[in-house]
Formats: C-alpha cells, structure tokens, sequence
C-alpha cells in the first residue's frame, strides 16, 4: 500500500473526501498547464482539434454538437485555432452558405505528438468498470454537487479548469489578429 493512501486512511472520512476532491481538481488542472505549456492550445481547444480530425471538415453546429458545447463556444475556440493556422473556414463547394471548419496539416502536426484529453482515459477506466459501479460513481458525484449547491452550474462533459470558451491569455499567440 502507497505511503500517500495510507495517510488517507488515516484521515477522517470528511477530510478524505475532501483530500480526494483537491487530487482530482489538481490532476485536471495540471493536465491542462501541461497542454498550454507543450503545446500552446487549450484541454477544449484539444478536443475541438481532435473531432474535427477524426470528423473531417463539418459545420460549427455539427462540431459543437460532437463536442457537447455551445455554437457560441465553439465559435470562439475555433476563431483562436484559425489564428493559430491549426484549423481553417472554407465554403461548402456544393452549398456556399455553408462555412465548413477542417483541421489543418499544422493541426494535424500538432494531434500527432498531443497527449490525449484528459477525460479519455478517464472514460476508459470508466467503461471498464462494472455497472453498479458506474451508478455508484455517478449517484456519488451527483450528490457531492448538490452539497456543494453547483447543481445549477452550466456543465460541459470536458474536464478543463476555467471557463471552456477562453484560453485565459495562456495559450501561444502567433502575433497575427
């Protein structure tokens, strides 16, 4: 048994729930520096890459729905990827009312040596595990929230600190408007 579990144990039930709280903030919250310090571009702006690789090029309305994100959101994480020259708008060759957004080769550059997002693996482990367990870790979670009074707070399934529309000033400029 790892020293770090065995301090937790230690702990009274409140303090460990809460010790475990503060570990899973901390790892979402690392992994997010982590990928504006490799790689310029924020957790949403990874995923946002990554659909449209695996997608192809497709209306904002369509990625946003893929993504479980707003049109308005996707709107502005796509405009900071155009900047970066990691995706692009083109017309739709058979309807030009249609903005179609693609990934770029710089985009695809970029993919090829990212980590994946966080919640991926998550979800992984997550799908591995047995039905009652994932009730279990639902209904858990689902209760913590409504003791911290969240539970009107607007959610998307991406697990990023911040809010998901804004790269905080963090992510590289490249100097182009």
């Amino acid at each position: 048994m790892s020293d770090t579990i065995a301090r937790e144990q230690a702990l009274d039930a409140p303090a460990a729930v809460l010790v475990a709280l503060r570990r899973i903030m901390r790892a979402i919250d690392l992994h997010s520096h982590q990928l504006v310090q490799q790689l310029g571009v924020t957790g949403p702006q990874l995923i946002v890459l990554h659909e449209l690789a695996r997608g192809g090029a497709v209306p904002v309305s369509v990625l946003a729905k893929a993504v479980s994100l707003s049109h308005a959101t996707v709107t502005g994480i796509t405009a900071r990827l155009e900047r970066r020259g990691l995706v692009r708008r083109r017309h739709d060759e058979t309807d030009r009312r249609r903005v179609l957004v693609e990934v770029t080769s710089t985009g695809r550059e970029l993919l090829a040596t990212a980590p994946l997002p966080i919640q991926d693996s998550f979800l992984r482990e997550f799908g591995r595990l047995a039905e009652w367990e994932r009730h279990l870790i639902l209904s858990s979670l689902q209760r913590v929230v409504a003791m911290m009074e969240a539970t009107e707070l607007d959610a998307a399934p991406i697990l990023a600190t911040g809010p998901i529309d804004d790269d905080g000033g963090k992510a590289i400029r490249t100097g182009r408007a």
